[in-house]
């Protein structure tokens, strides 16, 4: 493909760049790649001023640059042509999918696969090898079951949605159009209610629901549990990693994002876009507003408002946070000094 017919389909988003001074320096374009492993032939990106250097370093033949008229005379110094852009990982992004497109299998419904005579199947859907699908279940146009998938009755997948290999949705579960549920994903299942009793832990049976709004992507072998009354529900166009958990009654708003191993307790609630870094915790019932984020590993026991950015266990504000960090490397030589203190009042009051 041709730099120039990759700018054409960039549209708008893209109005600068290197053919604009030289038409005729269009060369052919045959992947992309990370900027320190391009060869001859691709398109990478730089993501800001700080990476740079990279520009003198890479073999590749395109970049896309940020709005930066030092790279972009860097780039051409070194023979490269060049795009830019206000956002050039998200051009990345959308240059991927020039090149490449997941695998969509062709509409039918595999011979292997059981599928209950109660269940309504939609026009256009693919049901894979050994693929379950219960009484009552309801599949809508377009669906795409990939094998092994096992959906449990009275559950409704919307138009569009893939259901990779081996994620089982569970019974009172309601997913949504164009979502997509990864491999070893879990949703719907339990969540984990039991009451103390004299003669032990007394199982709470969990009638409610769990919804999925359109867009929701959940990642690899991550559960989304089902409550005892009421309904778990992620909002749409949110984004969720591998092994996450999200306990029963969570509520989650829309476009949100959730890094892998992240935790929620049940009841939490996360407004709309809501960042929630790798490894966080969150305690039952907390409150998290719109736009708030916490950092890699933050452990958070109260509400957070709206657009605060949080960290550490406990959370505690960001700026303050980094305070804290900065006197943690340094304790020792405070130690230390106390340790000289201590012994000096302590000599001089003998």
């Amino acid at each position: 493909m041709k730099f120039s017919e990759i700018i054409s389909q960039f549209g708008e988003t893209a109005t600068n760049h290197s053919l604009t001074n030289n038409p005729d320096l269009d060369p052919e374009i045959i992947g992309l790649a990370a900027i320190d492993e391009a060869t001859n032939g691709t398109l990478s990106y730089v993501e800001g001023p700080k990476f740079g250097s990279f520009v003198s370093k890479t073999n590749a033949t395109a970049l896309i640059l940020p709005q930066d008229e030092k790279l972009q005379e860097l780039a051409q110094q070194n023979g490269i042509v060049w795009i830019s852009t206000s956002d050039p990982r998200l051009l990345f992004a959308k240059a991927i999918t020039l090149f490449y497109q997941p695998y969509r299998p062709v509409p039918e419904i595999h011979p292997t696969a059981v599928i209950h005579s109660s269940a309504k199947v939609g026009s256009d859907v693919y049901v894979g090898p050994h693929a379950v699908i219960q009484q009552g279940v309801e599949i809508g146009d377009g669906a795409i079951i990939h094998p092994n998938v096992v959906i449990y009755p009275d559950t409704k997948i919307g138009d569009r949605t893939t259901l990779h290999a081996n994620c089982t949705i569970h019974e009172r579960t309601r997913i949504g159009a164009d979502c997509v549920i990864h491999s070893g994903a879990v949703i719907g299942a339990e969540g984990f209610g039991f009451v103390p009793s004299r003669t032990g832990w007394l199982k709470m049976e969990q009638s409610g629901y769990t919804v999925l709004e359109d867009g929701v992507v959940v990642g690899c072998n991550t559960a989304i549990d089902r409550p005892a009354v009421g309904e778990t529900r992620v909002g749409r166009n949110t984004v969720i990693d591998n092994l996450v958990q999200i306990g029963h009654g969570c509520q989650i708003g829309s476009g949100c994002a959730i890094a892998g191993q992240a935790g929620m307790a049940g009841g939490v609630k996360l407004g709309n876009r809501v960042i929630l870094a790798g490894q966080t915790g969150i305690a039952n019932q907390v409150k998290m507003g719109d736009g708030a984020i916490a950092s890699a590993q933050t452990g958070i026991h109260s509400d957070v408002a709206p657009g605060e950015i949080v960290s550490g266990t406990p959370a505690i504000p960001y700026k303050l946070y980094l305070k804290v960090c900065a006197v943690y490397s340094r304790l020792p030589d405070m130690y230390q000094s106390l340790k000289q203190l201590q012994r000096k009042l302590k000599n001089s009051n003998d």
